[in-house]
This record gives C-alpha cells, structure tokens and sequence, in this order.
C-alpha cells in the first residue's frame, strides 16, 4: 500500500496560497486540526489537510467570516448538499449579500466613468447628470442610479483625496 505524502508548513503555504503565520492561527482557533508532529516537532499536513485550507481559502475571498465557515469544515467534499438544508441556505444568503455589493460597486464603476466622461471630478451631479451615461459607456442598458448624497460623498471624497494627495 502506496505511505500518504506529507509536507511542511512551508511546502503547505506554498500549495495553498496561504502564509505559515495564517495556517498556525487556523490551528489555534480550532478551524484546522492541530497538525501531526514529526519526532522533532515540526508539523506535518496531509493531502486532505491542504484540500481544507483551500476551502478556507475560497470561502474566505468570498468574505465570510470564518465563524460562518466551520460549519462547511465538518462536512465531506461528496455530501449530498440536501443532507444540509441550513448551510445550502447560508450560502445561498452569502451569495445574495455577494451580488448586492456587486451591484452597489458597479455603481460606483458607473460614477467614476461618468467623472471620466465629462472630465469634471469635483462638481457635485445629480440624478440627471448620470442619465445615459452607462448606456454610452457599455452599450447596456443603467443600473440604478446612485443618488445625489452619494454623489456628494464622491465630490467630497475626491476633495479630500485631493488635498490629502498634494500634501504628501
């Protein structure tokens, strides 16, 4: 019978894309099993060790918190996802809260291309002044506009930076 493969901490920050440091925290707060120990007292990590960290990892880019992501760590990677009604219902919360942001920073896409458009980055706008510019820009038809007090936030942020920028 083929001995399980193992690795170092280091060798298993490289597969993952995660750093040593963040590996030995998810060992602390008991989202990763501690790791086995050679005689002289370095870890070791097995295959299946490295696939749950890079589940970590991209539910992680998903932005949820990891106290939202031990649950899906006690499930195996070929569970029947009906055998789990309440994580499939968290994820599906996890996407819809995705897609919202989604659409509030295509908004913002949308308000710094019309700023490029018209070349005016410190007037403050209205709804109006967005009105066809998304169409022009992509060819699709806008989003929601973002309103005047977001706009306001922009001008003054742009403001801000600015004067932030020329004093460095």
């Amino acid at each position: 019978m083929k001995e399980e493969q193992c690795f170092t901490i280091k060798q298993t920050a490289e597969q993952t894309g995660i750093t040593e440091d963040t590996i030995r925290y998810y060992e602390k707060i008991a989202l990763l099993p501690r790791a086995e120990r050679k005689d002289n007292g370095h870890r070791i990590y097995r295959q299946e060790d490295i696939n749950t960290i890079r589940l970590i990892a991209c539910l992680k880019k998903t932005g949820m918190p990891l106290v939202e992501i031990r649950p899906f760590l006690a499930v195996s990677a070929d569970t029947d996802p009906a055998e789990y009604p309440e994580l499939v219902e968290l994820l599906r919360s996890h996407r819809e809260n995705i897609v919202s942001q989604i659409t509030s920073l295509q908004q913002v896409v949308d308000f710094i291309d019309m700023k490029l458009e018209e070349g005016r980055y410190r007037r403050d706008c209205s709804d109006e002044g967005l009105d066809g510019v998304a169409e022009k820009m992509s060819g699709e038809p806008k989003p929601k506009p973002v309103s005047p007090g977001e706009m306001r936030y922009f001008s003054v942020t742009a403001k801000a930076g600015k004067s932030q920028a020329s004093v460095r």
